[in-house]
């Protein structure tokens, strides 16, 4: 339950956002993402080592040339102080159109040093990496969270004391439960959010992701026939919980499944 109510906590949406992960000694990590996930740059502040203007300076400067709508801060050390910075520094600004929100930072750091984030972001250090993962966790929990092994999202506390292939069991339950209630945008999703869809396997997710870097964003849901590795029986299974926004035919962002698509259509010309 407490997994659930955790990825199916509201998302921002596509906004511009800059993550910040807190703290005093080593500095205030920054990295900055785009509408759709996208790593945008990097920087470190620090406003708790007397350098206030500094760290006000940095911040105007990337929330100026990149559009950020958005500030995340993640709820460790110094979280507090940094959050009060921020309300400052906002208010002083005049940016009354941008907000800042605290999110959860559990596991941030395991994402980090996983292979997932090695994967993503080869040349980047971890701690860029957890201040990218606190950023996306703004825009969409739920395709953020997925990329974790569930129990080191400190979910549970006595998760070490239960049968632990019986909770890995109903704990990758929950996430697929999930993931096909919300449906998934399959122009912005990870291969590790992908895989959660019925039908679609971790090989699958992969080449999903290579088609899409090869051709662009998807226009419609029956391009996905066109990924090598999806036949007829995938493409039945994982079609409805795929969407797609301001696609070539409506209906690709909705639940309704292609193969009802000309039901829709008949009671569509029946209410004109």
């Amino acid at each position: 339950e407490n997994l659930q109510n955790l990825l199916l906590a509201p998302p921002a949406g596509q906004l511009a956002v800059l993550g910040l992960d807190p703290g005093i000694r080593t500095g205030c990590k920054i990295a900055v993402v785009d509408d759709t996930g996208k790593f945008l740059a990097h920087d470190v502040i620090y406003p708790f080592k007397n350098d206030t203007a500094g760290a006000e300076r940095t911040l105007k400067n990337l929330i100026t040339t990149h559009n950020v709508r958005a500030i995340a801060i993640g709820n460790g050390t110094a979280s507090r102080e940094t959050d009060a910075f921020v309300r400052d520094f906002l208010r002083k600004e005049g940016l009354s159109s941008l907000f800042s929100v605290t999110v959860n930072e559990s596991g941030a750091s395991i994402y980090s040093a996983s292979d997932i984030a090695r994967q993503e972001f080869p040349d980047l250090d971890l701690t860029v990496r957890g201040a990218i993962s606190i950023a996306r966790r703004l825009q969409d929990p739920l395709a953020e969270l997925v990329k974790l092994d569930p129990k080191s999202i400190g979910v549970g506390q006595y998760q070490h004391d239960v049968d632990q292939i019986q909770l890995h069991k109903s704990l990758e339950t929950v996430i697929e439960s999930c993931v096909n209630r919300v449906g998934v945008d399959l122009n912005t999703a990870s291969w590790a959010l992908l895989r959660y869809v019925a039908g679609i396997n971790e090989r699958t997710a992969l080449k999903i992701v290579e088609f899409r870097n090869e051709n662009g964003r998807f226009r419609s849901r029956t391009q996905l026939n066109s990924v090598p590795g999806i036949g007829p029986k995938t493409f039945e299974q994982a079609a409805g919980f795929l969407r797609i926004r301001n696609g070539d035919n409506p209906l690709d962002i909705t639940a309704v499944h292609p193969e009802s698509y000309p039901v829709v259509e008949q009671i569509a010309e029946g209410l004109k």
